[in-house]
């Protein structure tokens, strides 16, 4: 079970790969978050992998730049490292 944060704590954290990588899915996943973000102001729920354990922050994508997401702010967290997303 991932631990919530706010984004603003996000670089506290070592953000490492996922155990497994779904890179290709969560891309398509997360540009329609994004869309949901930038059109109509919905917020994801993004949970990734630290070396800390899992970490869950909910949030507006703003981009998805290749192989990271750009967040609200400007964090940026790796494809590779998200494990599970939910709108």
């Amino acid at each position: 079970m991932a631990t919530l944060i706010e984004k603003e704590e996000i670089s506290k954290y070592e953000i490492i790969p996922a155990f497994v990588d779904k890179t290709g899915y969560w891309s398509k996943e997360l540009n329609y978050a994004m869309r949901l973000g930038n059109e109509f102001k919905g917020k994801t729920s993004i949970t990734f992998e630290t070396t800390q354990g899992p970490r869950s922050v909910s949030t507006t994508v703003w981009s998805v730049l290749g192989n990271y997401i750009e967040l609200k702010g400007g964090t940026i967290i790796p494809l590779n490292s998200v494990i599970d997303v939910h709108f």
